[in-house]
């Protein structure tokens, strides 16, 4: 949460628009009932704890699809400790086919989840360290001249896979990471005027440390827009760590995740099934109306200088229907839609510079917004 403090004097003599933000700010490590203050509102669904509501659908238990992903989280969970919603998160871009951001400190096992997640879905990965020299063609890839048949051949870069892991991606220039742009939008690489469709699923998880600056090419806006979601990974709490630490006293290999007992659970049939499963989940007048004034408040919030586009209305109306079904539910709820808020909206705005000063976050920010727009009953 932010570390702002609010004091009479610091605002003695504001304008209209300081004083909004103020208000604003005193909202800051509220927690108003409804409004998820993180991430951790993915952690466990409805179908996980309680069941799914008694609406005459089917129980959770009864889809194979839906009970085969919900497994994916306990096999993750044999490699990494205390990131279940991350894992939903990273399971909900695969339903929309969207791609995924992933902010944290060194160390909180980043690429380690991104590998037992592949493993656990059968699908291939491929990890780029994306460096300063990074070239696009060795993203993409490139054409080789071949000296026994003197034609030029074409050899796939790392991004013809799945689940593409790109790792400290601001820590390569724009050029190398516009290079990602076709691949991410229209699931294909062009190179010497032929397009080359990548295989399906096709998803990008990009990693970034919020910490470091120094070297770094942040990502514009643009580009931050196609990223369906921006998951954040917090440090442990004390009961993880010790179990983390544990594991590893015990003799776990975090490269051999063989040996940690993770295995297929689920597979690219499973995940097309779910797939038109979730295209069926209704969504009411009243909740995509909700959608919408839900973003169109993140444009006239006064600590905003950037608000939401119309594709961050319809990426929280995408991600809010797998959540639906994740739960085991075929409607969308205004909980629903506040649980996918902050993940699929905090990287799609831009704070005013007086509200960065004024140490105001943006999760806050958005807490408030959904704090202040009437639910719909």
């Amino acid at each position: 949460m932010s570390s702002h403090t609010d004091s009479n004097s610091h605002y003695a003599d504001t304008t209209p628009q300081q004083e909004a933000l103020q208000q604003e700010a005193s909202l800051h490590g509220t927690s108003q009932q409804g409004v998820p203050q993180d991430d951790s509102a993915l952690g466990s669904g409805p179908a996980d704890r309680n069941g799914p509501a008694d609406n005459g659908q089917s129980h959770p238990l009864e889809d194979p699809a839906r009970q085969s992903l919900l497994n994916v989280r306990s096999e993750v969970g044999k490699a990494v400790v205390g990131q279940d919603s991350t894992v939903t998160g990273m399971l909900i871009a695969l339903l929309c086919g969207g791609h995924v951001l992933l902010e944290g400190v060194p160390g909180v096992a980043k690429t380690l989840l991104v590998r037992a997640l592949s493993t656990a879905l059968s699908l291939d990965t491929k990890r780029v360290q994306f460096t300063p020299d990074l070239m696009p063609g060795d993203v993409t890839g490139s054409l080789v001249y071949d000296s026994h048949t003197s034609e030029f051949t074409f050899r796939e870069g790392p991004v013809f896979t799945n689940i593409m892991l790109a790792d400290e991606i601001n820590r390569t220039p724009p050029k190398t990471q516009a290079s990602l742009l076709e691949a991410m939008e229209e699931r294909q690489v062009s190179v010497d005027g032929v397009s080359r469709p990548l295989p399906s699923p096709f998803i990008v998880a990009a990693t970034q440390n919020p910490v470091e600056y120094e070297g770094t090419y942040p990502l514009p806006e643009a580009q931050l827009d196609r990223f369906l979601l921006k998951l954040t990974m917090p440090l442990p709490g004390r009961a993880e760590e010790i179990e983390v630490i544990r594991r590893h006293a015990s003799g776990f290999d975090p490269r051999n995740l063989s040996a940690a007992g993770v295995r297929p659970v689920a597979g690219a049939v499973e995940l097309s099934n779910a797939q038109a499963a979730v295209a069926q989940v209704a969504v009411a007048p009243e909740i995509l109306a909700y959608i919408v004034d839900v973003v169109r408040a993140t444009r006239s919030a006064p600590s905003f200088q950037l608000g939401v586009s119309p594709r961050g209305a319809t990426a929280l109306l995408k991600t809010s229907k797998a959540w639906a079904w994740l739960s085991g539910r075929s409607f969308v709820t205004p909980d629903d839609v506040k649980a996918l808020s902050l993940p699929c909206l905090r990287h799609r705005v831009g704070l005013r510079p007086e509200a960065q000063m004024d140490g105001i976050v943006v999760d806050d920010v958005l807490g408030s917004i959904l704090a202040s727009v009437p639910v719909p009953r």
